[in-house]
């Protein structure tokens, strides 16, 4: 249920704090005071494209914020914790848009994608506007507010999976048959390939192991005789530098009985010393290991160049080759055995489509059983909408042949008679302007009497009716709201008047600018609002006792008022 909705410079808005109550509460006002500009707020709030222009003259930004609580909306609860979002039982919502464009929400606190707005919106507000009924003319809508009423969606998820899964089958199976046109000429090529690829046998990582022994190989010469002749000066010379640093060591040993500091010089220079030795040793292992070997030289030589000419044949690096090795030998596993695996997709694509069909006809059963309650509930609201005799049908045709679909293989149809001894015809060629926004009205209070998102929105869907049929659909707002939150923006008295809690909206001007104002109103004001309602700009006592009368017969059930400051 919404709980209060917070703007600042939206529109010509400067800042709005508005809470409100459950039950159906009521939102008048002249034409342009500014109704339509709380419902566009709430609606960038559910995830609406955000506009630069929206922003309040002379402001760098507009925010909007509202708070709902989640008691009895366990749909909203479970996506909140699936996202790690829920705060417990309320949710705040906030939007805020730069003059740059720049657009962030947020979802209690945390910064989230406009697109979470979307999909959480969705199990908070339901809107119903008053040009509902040019999009109920559309067969795709018609299916979906079926399947909603429904409850279809578990089949729907079901149906949507298996039309995948079957789809990839038949990717991967017309891949198969494509390598399968020219299967053979190509096993031979890969084949050829291979052949060459198996007699050269290239490891990996062997390309930089050949060139380091290359260069070890090339210059064997000069490292042999390198080592050699730090050998001899280092350790075999009369005058070596191990002879010279031993004698050293010796002589500041014996001094360092007599001067300490000799004997630090000692221990200093016998470090050198160590160190020299391990030197020492690591050179005669370089020569040990060392020895002249054209014959290897040589293929080591042939090698590299086999890899490399192997590697420009194929347009890759030497690197590369063990790699493309491996992948030959699995493309062709994969063409020898194209047509096993090709019966086995069949088999599998056979199998899905076969689990398609039995849930498509579990989803027919169902929608056609709720086509059927639906039908029944409109056609006897349309029996008090003005249209005695009106009959209201929903088709629902399968058509198995039509293919996979993730909706099923269903045509839904809209059928309507709005008067005794007429046909039933689609929606869209009803002549009567008026009778199709009564129908629609309808189905839009049966629908939302099934639903299970807590607050619904209805923007003069009351547009074109007036008298008894007007009193008729008040009283359906009003039965709707003893269990779920309305707000209903109306110009009708008669709606207006049934409402547990009204508010007008106003605008106002002064200091060079234009503003919109919202106030709760008291039962006084309320007669004085609905009053104008049924008389215009001039209100006579006779409209004024019209208005009381009018809220006196109005059911008392429920009615706090919602509360406005601004």
């Amino acid at each position: 249920m919404l709980l209060t909705l917070h703007i600042r410079d939206f529109a010509i808005i400067e800042t709005l704090e508005l809470e409100f109550s459950p039950g159906m509460s009521a939102l008048t006002g002249e034409t342009g005071a500014g109704k339509s500009i709380l419902l566009g707020a709430l609606g960038l709030l559910l995830g609406d494209r955000a506009d630069a222009a929206s922003i309040r003259h002379g402001c760098e930004r507009a925010e909007i914020g509202a708070a709902f609580d989640l008691t009895a909306c366990a749909a909203a609860r479970a996506w909140l914790a699936a996202r790690d979002l829920d705060s417990g039982g309320e949710c705040h919502l906030r939007r805020v848009i730069s003059r740059e464009g720049r657009s962030r929400a947020y979802i209690n606190g945390t910064p989230t994608p406009v697109a979470s707005l979307r999909e959480l919106g969705e199990h908070l507000v339901d809107i119903h506007g008053q040009y509902e009924y040019q999009s109920l003319l559309r067969h795709d809508l018609q299916r979906r507010l079926l399947d909603r009423h429904g409850n279809h969606q578990p089949l729907l998820d079901t149906l949507k999976s298996l039309q995948r899964q079957w789809n990839e089958a038949g990717e991967a199976m017309r891949a198969l048959i494509g390598h399968d046109q020219d299967r053979d000429t190509r096993l031979e090529f890969l084949r050829f390939q291979l052949q060459e690829l198996e007699a050269l046998a290239p490891e990996a990582d062997e390309s930089e192991t050949l060139h380091s022994e290359l260069a070890r190989l090339s210059n064997a010469g000069r490292l042999i005789d390198t080592c050699r002749t730090h050998l001899q000066r280092l350790y075999e010379d009369d005058a070596s530098a191990h002879d010279l640093l031993g004698k050293a060591v010796q002589e500041l040993t014996e001094l360092g009985e007599f001067d300490a500091a000799f004997r630090e010089d000692g221990e200093l220079f016998n470090g050198a010393l160590i160190q020299l030795q391990e030197g020492i040793e690591r050179l005669r292992d370089c020569e040990a290991q060392l020895e002249l070997d054209p014959a290897r030289l040589q293929w080591v030589e042939q090698r590299l160049d086999a890899l490399h000419a192997c590697a420009r044949k194929h347009r890759i690096e030497v690197r590369q080759l063990a790699p493309f090795h491996a992948r030959l030998l699995q493309d062709i596993e994969a063409l020898e055995q194209a047509d096993e695996k090709l019966a086995a997709l069949e088999r599998q694509r056979a199998d899905l489509e076969a689990r398609y069909l039995e849930s498509a006809r579990k989803l027919h059963a169902q929608r056609r059983k709720t086509a059927a309650r639906i039908a029944a509930k409109v056609s006897e609201s349309m029996q008090t909408l003005g249209m005695p005799g009106g009959r209201f049908e929903i088709r629902v045709s399968a058509n198995e042949r039509a293919g996979l679909s993730e909706h099923g293989n269903d045509s839904v149809e809209f059928l309507v008679s709005a008067n005794p001894g007429q046909p039933l015809l689609p929606l869209g060629k009803v002549a009567s302007g008026g009778e199709l926004s009564r129908i629609s009205l309808a189905i839009q209070v049966v629908a939302a009497r099934a639903t299970e998102i807590p607050t619904l929105i209805f923007d003069e869907v009351d547009s074109g009716v007036g008298g008894a049929v007007a009193e008729t659909v008040s009283r359906q707002l009003q039965t709707l709201g003893r269990g779920q939150q309305i707000l209903c923006v109306t110009h009708l008295a008669q709606v207006a008047a049934q409402a547990h809690n009204h508010l007008q909206v106003s605008k106002s001007r002064g200091d060079g600018n234009t503003q919109t104002r919202v106030r709760r109103l008291d039962t006084t004001q309320r007669v004085e609002e609905i009053a104008r309602m049924l008389g215009g700009r001039k209100i006579t006592e006779s409209t004024r006792r019209h208005a009381q009368e009018m809220l006196l017969m109005a059911p008392a059930d429920g009615t706090d008022d919602a509360t406005a400051t601004h």
